[in-house]
């Protein structure tokens, strides 16, 4: 088995069986890669069946000295779930990465926003220009319904179900789930769709998608990071923000108002509590109120 072979059926198999979403996939991809790419570099000849841990432990030392902990972390996950598929394919008994020690990384969770700052976020936006009413209903909605920035842009109208108070979103490995959505965020986006989404030139095969550009096509990930990254700009926000910063923040407030841990994992769409769990970090403030308002000796 040559490499450039065993790396086709490794992509297809994770979009066609695993239905990874394309940037899993491409992340997935870039690992192996790279390890090919220093295979090729050292006219090291060696199949994918027959390379061995050695070669491999040489390999992640090579590319140590360019990367930080967690970027290696990742290289090496990568790499074992590469291996594992050779071994579910029956072309490997063993997976070579197994006995490779992952570097110890701390938790690393990102920002959170408080109310105040999504309200500057939000009216900081320049409402007299029709991109202005479409940018913050992207804001209240990725922050109301705690969505990943590629189910935002890839929204269709048809999963608007408004009078049941649920938005249906097409989550990681095309895994659907129905998220509630409040009054307001919904009259937000009614307002887009007929006062400034009706005068757009839709292009064909985006008739369906909700957030367009002014070409009429479907915003990009890169433009929601635009978005969020120039209106911190404008506000002179210190912290370091992304599109994601809005759903962790939605979750944290939840899970600080009391919802069940339970409910916000259905929401975000994790299949485990565990991912959820560490989505959810509270400051000490809060824990310090939990017990004063709650413990039975206080």
């Amino acid at each position: 088995m040559k490499w450039n072979s065993a790396f086709i059926d490794y992509i297809t198999y994770l979009k066609i069986e695993k239905g990874l979403a394309k940037n899993s996939i491409d992340s997935y991809g870039r690992d192996v890669k790279k390890l090919i790419f220093y295979l090729e570099d050292n006219n090291i000849v060696i199949s994918p069946i027959d390379i061995n841990e050695t070669t491999i432990q040489e390999f992640i030392y090579s590319i140590s000295k360019t990367i930080n902990a967690r970027s290696q972390a990742r290289l090496i996950s990568g790499i074992r779930n590469f291996f594992d598929y050779l071994i579910f394919e029956e072309y490997r008994k063993d997976n070579p990465t197994d006995l490779i020690e992952t570097p110890k990384i701390g938790l690393k969770l990102p920002d959170t926003l408080a109310l105040e700052d999504i309200d500057k976020l939000i009216n900081a936006i320049d409402l007299s220009e029709p991109q202005g009413e479409r940018n913050r209903t992207i804001i209240e909605t990725l922050y109301s319904c705690g969505l990943r920035v590629s189910e935002l842009v890839s929204l269709q109208l048809s999963d608007l179900f408004f009078e049941e108070g649920f938005i249906r979103v097409l989550g990681k490995g095309n895994k659907q789930r129905f998220v509630p959505i409040n009054t307001q965020t919904q009259q937000y986006i009614i307002n887009y769709i007929n006062d400034i989404r009706v005068h757009i030139n839709v292009k064909k095969g985006f008739e369906d998608t909700v957030f367009l550009n002014r070409r009429g096509k479907n915003l990009t990930r890169v433009m929601i990071f635009t978005i969020v990254k120039n209106l911190a700009i404008k506000v002179d926000l210190k912290k370091k923000i992304s599109p994601h910063t809005f759903r962790h923040s939605f979750a944290t407030h939840l899970l600080e108002r009391g919802a069940d841990l339970r409910a916000i994992q259905q929401m975000l769409g994790h299949e485990s509590i565990t991912t959820t769990e560490i989505y959810m970090h509270l400051d000490r403030s809060f824990l310090k109120e939990v017990v004063n308002t709650f413990h039975p000796r206080k």
